[in-house]
């Protein structure tokens, strides 16, 4: 069993929000190499562990929120990251993929102390989720080229926070040695 996990945030998106528009372009960029990431990682059995906003549906689980973008405008920016029948799932509330959450918890019960981080969005949720590990000890990669982002400079500027202040790994997905 690898120490490493990928996680990917919030991917399984409606993108029904007011900040949509200008994440798309983003996310479009970004898709097949988040994509390209998700399936090196499970050919490499390495666990694959989707952290998802509920939109504010607290009965959701994993399959309520696949239907339920699945069947939105923006189902092609899902379908090539939709979690298989061996991804681990965590519903979140809020920004960061720790808060209240048990994803802690899930991690130390698989030995997984390294988190590669992926998805959406580099300036809030990926930050917050990278503030978070290194608060518990939990080492971080993020992979800058399979995050979008709303606004590019704010990205720019939360990678430089997570590297010098968190010391997290910033690299390219073609550089992600772990798979």
């Amino acid at each position: 069993m690898s120490d490493t996990a990928l996680v990917v945030i919030d991917m399984l998106n409606s993108y029904d929000h007011e900040d949509a528009e200008l994440l798309l372009p983003s996310v479009r960029t970004v898709l097949p190499r988040l994509t390209s990431l998700i399936e090196r990682a499970r050919r490499s059995d390495i666990e694959v562990i989707y952290v998802n906003d509920n939109f504010g549906l607290w009965r959701s689980h994993h399959d309520e929120l696949l239907d339920t973008v699945l069947s939105g405008p923006h189902a092609d920016l899902v379908d090539p990251v939709r979690p298989d029948e061996n991804s681990l799932f965590v519903v979140k509330a809020r920004h960061s993929i720790f808060y209240q959450t048990p994803l802690e918890y899930l991690l130390r019960q698989h030995g997984i102390d390294t988190i590669v981080l992926c998805g959406q969005v580099t300036e809030q949720c990926v930050l917050y989720s990278a503030l978070d590990a290194h608060i518990r000890h939990v080492g971080v990669t993020v992979v800058e080229d399979a995050c979008a982002h709303i606004h590019r400079d704010l990205a720019e500027a939360a990678l430089r926070m997570m590297e010098r202040n968190m010391q997290a790994r910033i690299v390219r997905s073609t550089a992600v040695e772990i798979f």
